[in-house]
């Protein structure tokens, strides 16, 4: 805060924290009217979590804690966490990675393990999210997988045609 804001270089506590159509409202202590309350409009807020219990669920974790891991695929690192975007539909785990900015679904198919410990999420994403493909090669994937859709459609109970 700006140091002639009234709140510069002050500390208030959270009283409750209520959702309001799917946006979160804090009700501070001593802070009781809209007046007052207004008073914080884009203040930034530090939030002290030393001591607090992290969640007894397997896979939640702290933006804090991801940023800065290892990105690995294959055993290779492909680059590093630099921020987590949360999105109606899912978060995205931005990752630094040589050929630039890559927005990973942090979705257990693409990303199928955190480890914090060793400061590693392992990532099995689609062709092309890390790399360049060249139109052949999508061309070869879309020609493969629809003579696997017509290969399946086909009763293998009936014979071949024939020419």
């Amino acid at each position: 805060m700006p140091k002639e804001s009234p709140w510069h270089d002050k500390t208030i506590e959270l009283a409750e924290l209520r959702w309001y159509n799917s946006h979160p409202v804090g009700f501070f202590k001593g802070i009781d009217d809209r007046t007052a309350a207004e008073t914080l409009v884009k203040a930034i807020l530090w939030v002290e979590h030393e001591g607090i219990e992290v969640s007894d669920e397997p896979d939640a974790w702290f933006d804090h804690q991801l940023v800065g891991l290892s990105v690995v695929r294959e055993g290779v690192e492909v680059g590093t966490v630099s921020r987590v975007d949360h999105l109606p539909a899912q978060d995205l785990l931005a990752v630094d990675s040589p050929s630039g900015e890559v927005l990973v679904p942090f979705v257990s198919a693409i990303v199928p393990s955190v480890d914090l410990a060793a400061g590693v999420i392992t990532v099995t994403p689609p062709i092309g999210l890390f790399e360049e493909v060249p139109d052949d090669e999508l061309a070869d994937e879309k020609t493969s997988a629809q003579a696997g859709a017509e290969g399946e459609a086909q009763d293998p109970a009936d014979p071949a045609p024939e020419d």
